[in-house]
Order: C-alpha cells, then sequence, then structure tokens
C-alpha cells in the first residue's frame, strides 16, 4: 500500500462471517439475511473493496474469535486524515458490509464455480449397509 497511509492498527475490521447468510446473528452476522450473501472468502471481500477504490489489506492468519476456525479478515481504511471517506457511497462500515454483500455473489471467481458445479451432472450413488440384518 501507500506509504502516506495511517497504521493499519486503525482500520476497519470486516470478518466474512459479517456478511455470510449461513450464519445466524449469535454466530455473528451482522446485516440483514436478505441483504447477506453465501459464503463470502476474504479474497472476495479485499476484490470487492479494490472495486470501490478504498485502501484494503486481507490478513489471513487471523481468526474469528467466535468461530476460531472460520480464517482471515479484511482491515478496510474508510476515511482519510481528515475525516473524508475514500468513496463517499461508503462511509460506516455498515455501508461497507451491506455493497460488499451486494457484489460478492456477481464476483468473477463465484460465478465460474456455480457454472462448472450446474454442468457437471450428479450420479445418484448407493448408499446404506447390505449384509445380514440384526435380530
Amino acid at each position: 500500500m501507500d506509504k502516506d497511509l495511517p497504521s493499519i492498527k486503525k482500520w476497519v475490521v470486516l470478518y466474512p462471517v459479517y456478511i455470510n447468510s449461513k450464519k445466524t446473528v449469535a454466530e455473528g452476522r451482522r446485516i440483514s439475511l436478505e441483504k447477506a450473501c453465501e459464503n463470502p472468502t476474504c479474497a472476495e471481500i479485499g476484490d470487492c473493496c479494490s472495486h470501490f477504490k478504498v485502501p484494503f489489506a486481507i490478513e489471513i492468519d487471523k481468526a474469528y474469535p467466535r468461530d476460531f476456525f472460520q480464517r482471515g479478515r479484511v482491515r478496510v481504511l474508510l476515511k482519510k486524515e481528515d475525516g473524508t471517506p475514500y468513496n463517499p457511497a461508503i462511509a460506516t462500515r455498515k455501508q461497507l458490509m451491506l455493497r460488499v454483500a451486494e457484489l460478492v455473489p456477481r464476483h468473477p471467481g463465484r460465478t465460474k464455480k456455480q457454472e462448472s458445479a450446474s454442468a457437471s451432472t450428479a450420479v445418484p450413488s448407493k448408499s446404506g449397509k447390505h449384509g445380514k440384518k440384526k435380530r
């Protein structure tokens, strides 16, 4: 990033759990279920931040405290030194979460995954045990 940016410690933290529609409010979701997206990743959130032209940093080694196996977070700088926002449409962390959640489902990597998943045909597999019944 640029040298004139302030310390990353003061930046807004955005965990993927905050906008995940698969999580409940108790598990850490911070926006409404209708506006949330399904299983966002840090890379997708970072790409959305670059689309909005706001400085960001991805921290892969960090974990969400409520769910320690959920790895990664994104730090975002919303405002300049003088207090004006980098993007006038995004002034608060709530607006950032809503905008990112709108954009993540249209992410190029995500649309390719959905196309390949729908193209492959699912073959029904035999399941269950075969053998002697218990008496």
